[in-house]
């Protein structure tokens, strides 16, 4: 059977990456951050920012619905573009593909590349944070939480969240210049 390009790429950057993602996955251990990082990711689905789309026009009024309807476009537009790649590319999640690394909670789906959960949160972050500036106390440290949780849940590599949010700032600020 014949090993895809991207398969062979992948299995070089996962034993590159394996020793972050085992170091991070064993703070698990600690229950503390287990369910911390369980909850952010939680609100990471889609819980979080649906809230925030929802609140805006009730804070910022038409600005607030226009921020919204942007983030709207832009997480249907990762949805697509992340569940494409993830099915073009299979890479198979660390906790699959290691034994050291436990998955500290169940995953959406079956692929890791790239973090659909990072591209969204920075996604929602910059669409949000460049209409409303004012939340970037509250947005930013989410994002950052958001993509870490994926890692230390032994859910993705750090090379899946740094294309996650790559894509998700190339979708925001696409979807600002466009409207």
């Amino acid at each position: 059977m014949s090993v895809s390009r991207a398969e062979q790429i992948f299995g070089r950057v996962d034993l590159f990456e394996q020793g972050v993602c085992e170091r991070l996955n064993r703070s698990c251990q600690r229950s503390w951050v287990r369910s911390l990082f369980r909850v952010v990711s939680r609100l990471g689905d889609g819980v979080f920012w649906y809230a925030l789309m929802l609140s805006l026009p009730c804070f910022w009024g038409e600005p607030g619905l226009k921020a919204a309807l942007v983030m709207a476009v832009t997480g249907a537009t990762g949805l697509v573009l992340y569940k494409s790649l993830k099915h073009r590319l299979v890479r198979e999640r660390p906790y699959i593909r290691f034994v050291g690394i436990e998955a500290a909670m169940a995953p959406l789906d079956r692929y890791s590349f790239p973090s659909g959960h990072t591209l969204h949160a920075v996604a929602f972050t910059v669409v949000a944070t460049y209409y409303f500036p004012i939340l970037a106390w509250l947005l930013v440290p989410m994002a950052a939480l958001v993509a870490t949780s994926r890692v230390v849940l032994g859910l993705h590599y750090p090379s899946d969240v740094l294309a996650g949010a790559l894509l998700g700032a190339a979708l925001a600020v696409s979807a600002i210049y466009l409207f």
